[in-house]
């Protein structure tokens, strides 16, 4: 079974910085997966907002370009996502998720983690406030 924990979430005030971290553990070859980024705020869908292929091909949806940076180490079998200049927006909790990047739905209307596909963390709480 691929095991995945997210961690590195927290609260912070408007404009303020976060890194989020994602372990992999688990009969996968890291350096195969591909790296996905939810989030899900209360009432809301559950939203990719971030991806990295293995080959370190990166994507951002609009409301995070520029302000987001997701990378990846190998070696330490853990992704990152950089998440600056935070806005009161960003409140959600944050997944990872593994698998082949085809797998990654836009959108899931329901609890990210029981999303049918992918490999998902327990995900982390970022609370940004204003």
């Amino acid at each position: 079974e691929v095991l995945l924990a997210e961690s590195g979430g927290g609260s912070v005030q408007a404009g303020g910085s976060l890194r989020l971290s994602c372990s992999v553990s688990g009969p996968t070859t890291f350096d195969d997966s591909d790296i996905g980024w939810y989030r899900q705020a209360p009432g809301n869908e559950c939203e990719l907002i971030s991806s990295i292929t293995s080959d370190g091909t990166t994507a951002y949806v609009d409301s995070v370009k520029g302000r987001f940076t997701v990378s990846h180490d190998s070696a330490k079998r853990t992704a990152y996502l950089e998440m600056n200049n935070l806005k009161p927006g960003d409140t959600a909790v944050y997944y990872c998720t593994e698998d082949d990047l085809e797998a990654f739905a836009p959108r899931y209307d329901g609890r990210c983690p029981e999303a049918p596909f992918a490999n998902w963390g327990q995900g982390t709480q970022v609370t940004v406030s204003s």
